[in-house]
Protein backbone atom coordinates (compact mmCIF):
# COMPACT_ATOMS: atom_id res chain seq x y z
CA UNK A 1 0.00 0.00 0.00
CA UNK A 2 2.87 2.35 0.63
CA UNK A 3 4.25 1.45 -2.42
CA UNK A 4 1.66 2.65 -4.36
CA UNK A 5 0.76 5.43 -2.30
CA UNK A 6 4.70 6.93 -3.09
CA UNK A 7 4.15 5.74 -6.56
CA UNK A 8 1.08 7.81 -6.71
CA UNK A 9 2.94 10.96 -5.18
CA UNK A 10 5.84 10.37 -7.99
CA UNK A 11 3.55 10.57 -10.58
CA UNK A 12 1.85 13.74 -9.08
CA UNK A 13 5.13 16.04 -8.99
CA UNK A 14 5.75 14.58 -12.28
CA UNK A 15 2.72 15.99 -13.46
CA UNK A 16 2.85 18.95 -11.71
CA UNK A 17 6.00 19.70 -13.15
CA UNK A 18 4.57 19.90 -16.58
CA UNK A 19 1.87 21.91 -15.87
CA UNK A 20 4.15 24.44 -13.91
CA UNK A 21 6.69 24.33 -16.71
CA UNK A 22 3.78 25.17 -19.17
CA UNK A 23 2.67 27.37 -16.65
CA UNK A 24 6.15 29.24 -16.23
CA UNK A 25 6.81 29.97 -19.76
CA UNK A 26 5.79 33.87 -20.31
CA UNK A 27 4.48 32.87 -23.92
CA UNK A 28 2.17 29.82 -22.71
CA UNK A 29 -0.79 31.53 -24.08
CA UNK A 30 0.86 32.20 -27.08
CA UNK A 31 1.63 28.13 -27.42
CA UNK A 32 -2.18 27.53 -27.06
CA UNK A 33 -3.67 29.83 -29.17
CA UNK A 34 -1.44 28.97 -31.95
CA UNK A 35 -1.76 25.02 -31.47
CA UNK A 36 -5.69 25.43 -31.03
CA UNK A 37 -6.05 27.47 -34.62
CA UNK A 38 -3.61 25.11 -36.07
CA UNK A 39 -5.60 22.23 -35.28
CA UNK A 40 -8.63 24.20 -36.41
CA UNK A 41 -7.32 25.07 -39.89
CA UNK A 42 -6.30 21.50 -40.43
CA UNK A 43 -9.87 20.10 -39.67
CA UNK A 44 -11.63 22.55 -41.63
CA UNK A 45 -8.96 22.58 -44.89
CA UNK A 46 -10.21 18.68 -44.96
CA UNK A 47 -14.44 19.85 -44.53
CA UNK A 48 -13.52 22.02 -47.27
CA UNK A 49 -12.14 19.20 -49.37
CA UNK A 50 -15.07 17.15 -48.35
CA UNK A 51 -17.91 19.57 -48.83
CA UNK A 52 -16.91 19.52 -52.54
CA UNK A 53 -16.58 23.25 -53.32
CA UNK A 54 -15.08 24.93 -56.06
CA UNK A 55 -11.65 23.67 -56.97
CA UNK A 56 -9.48 26.87 -55.60
CA UNK A 57 -11.97 26.45 -52.23
CA UNK A 58 -10.67 22.47 -52.23
CA UNK A 59 -6.90 22.81 -53.15
CA UNK A 60 -6.95 25.71 -50.37
CA UNK A 61 -8.53 23.09 -48.49
CA UNK A 62 -5.56 21.00 -49.10
CA UNK A 63 -2.87 23.38 -48.49
CA UNK A 64 -4.54 23.92 -45.43
CA UNK A 65 -4.12 20.48 -44.01
CA UNK A 66 -0.70 20.12 -45.36
CA UNK A 67 0.88 23.85 -44.05
CA UNK A 68 -0.75 23.79 -40.74
CA UNK A 69 -0.06 19.84 -40.32
CA UNK A 70 3.65 20.64 -40.82
CA UNK A 71 3.40 23.70 -38.46
CA UNK A 72 1.36 21.68 -35.83
CA UNK A 73 4.25 19.16 -35.76
CA UNK A 74 7.03 21.66 -35.59
CA UNK A 75 5.30 23.21 -32.65
CA UNK A 76 4.85 20.00 -30.69
CA UNK A 77 8.74 19.18 -31.49
CA UNK A 78 9.36 22.82 -29.46
CA UNK A 79 6.86 22.19 -26.98
CA UNK A 80 7.98 18.54 -25.65
CA UNK A 81 11.63 20.04 -25.30
CA UNK A 82 10.19 22.24 -22.93
CA UNK A 83 7.76 20.21 -21.04
CA UNK A 84 4.53 22.25 -22.70
CA UNK A 85 1.36 20.64 -22.69
CA UNK A 86 -0.36 21.42 -25.33
CA UNK A 87 -4.15 21.24 -26.33
CA UNK A 88 -5.33 18.24 -28.20
CA UNK A 89 -8.52 19.96 -29.88
CA UNK A 90 -9.42 23.91 -31.07
CA UNK A 91 -10.90 26.30 -29.06
CA UNK A 92 -14.85 26.01 -28.11
CA UNK A 93 -15.31 28.85 -30.84
CA UNK A 94 -13.55 27.02 -33.58
CA UNK A 95 -15.60 24.18 -32.97
CA UNK A 96 -18.65 26.13 -33.18
CA UNK A 97 -17.42 27.73 -36.69
CA UNK A 98 -16.44 23.92 -37.92
CA UNK A 99 -20.56 22.63 -36.89
CA UNK A 100 -22.10 25.73 -38.64
CA UNK A 101 -19.65 25.08 -41.65
CA UNK A 102 -20.63 21.21 -41.52
CA UNK A 103 -24.32 22.21 -42.31
CA UNK A 104 -23.60 24.43 -45.38
CA UNK A 105 -23.46 23.10 -48.40
CA UNK A 106 -22.23 24.75 -52.08
CA UNK A 107 -21.51 28.57 -52.71
CA UNK A 108 -23.20 29.07 -49.09
CA UNK A 109 -20.64 27.09 -47.88
CA UNK A 110 -17.72 28.55 -50.05
CA UNK A 111 -18.30 31.93 -48.77
CA UNK A 112 -18.67 31.71 -45.36
CA UNK A 113 -15.33 29.37 -45.15
CA UNK A 114 -13.87 31.99 -47.56
CA UNK A 115 -14.91 34.68 -45.08
CA UNK A 116 -13.72 32.70 -42.23
CA UNK A 117 -9.87 32.00 -43.75
CA UNK A 118 -9.48 35.90 -44.63
CA UNK A 119 -10.60 36.67 -40.53
CA UNK A 120 -8.88 34.21 -39.46
CA UNK A 121 -5.59 34.48 -41.20
CA UNK A 122 -5.67 38.52 -40.89
CA UNK A 123 -5.84 37.33 -36.64
CA UNK A 124 -3.15 34.45 -36.68
CA UNK A 125 -0.85 37.04 -38.53
CA UNK A 126 -1.50 40.08 -35.81
CA UNK A 127 -0.67 37.35 -33.29
CA UNK A 128 2.55 35.42 -34.67
CA UNK A 129 3.82 39.21 -35.88
CA UNK A 130 3.53 40.72 -31.42
CA UNK A 131 5.03 37.25 -30.61
CA UNK A 132 8.09 37.69 -33.26
CA UNK A 133 8.49 40.70 -32.20
CA UNK A 134 7.79 40.80 -28.31
CA UNK A 135 7.70 37.52 -27.24
CA UNK A 136 10.09 36.46 -24.23
CA UNK A 137 10.47 32.57 -25.30
CA UNK A 138 13.36 32.64 -27.92
CA UNK A 139 11.74 29.10 -29.49
CA UNK A 140 8.21 30.75 -29.49
CA UNK A 141 9.27 33.74 -31.13
CA UNK A 142 11.78 32.42 -33.76
CA UNK A 143 8.64 29.26 -34.67
CA UNK A 144 6.26 32.47 -34.93
CA UNK A 145 8.55 34.43 -37.79
CA UNK A 146 9.26 31.23 -39.29
CA UNK A 147 5.67 30.38 -39.91
CA UNK A 148 4.93 34.27 -40.75
CA UNK A 149 5.44 33.92 -44.47
CA UNK A 150 3.35 30.90 -44.78
CA UNK A 151 0.65 32.97 -43.04
CA UNK A 152 0.85 35.54 -45.09
CA UNK A 153 1.06 33.28 -48.58
CA UNK A 154 -2.21 31.60 -46.95
CA UNK A 155 -4.16 35.28 -46.69
CA UNK A 156 -3.00 36.52 -49.96
CA UNK A 157 -3.95 33.13 -51.24
CA UNK A 158 -7.28 33.35 -49.71
CA UNK A 159 -8.38 36.99 -50.78
CA UNK A 160 -7.60 36.38 -54.11
CA UNK A 161 -9.90 33.33 -53.66
CA UNK A 162 -12.55 35.95 -52.46
CA UNK A 163 -12.08 38.31 -55.17
CA UNK A 164 -12.16 36.01 -58.12
CA UNK A 165 -15.40 34.50 -56.21
CA UNK A 166 -16.71 38.01 -55.30
CA UNK A 167 -16.80 37.57 -51.53
CA UNK A 168 -17.12 40.84 -49.82
CA UNK A 169 -14.50 39.65 -46.85
CA UNK A 170 -15.19 43.21 -44.97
Amino acid sequence: MHRIYCTAIAIAIVCSASIVAADDNPDATFYKKATEGGIAEVELGKLAQDKFPTNSVKEFGAMMVTDHSAANDKLKSIAAKKNIKLPTSPSVAQMATKTKLEVLSGTTFDKSYIKGMVQDHEEDIKEFQTEANSGQDPDAKAYAAATLPTLRAHLKKIQAIAATQDVDVK
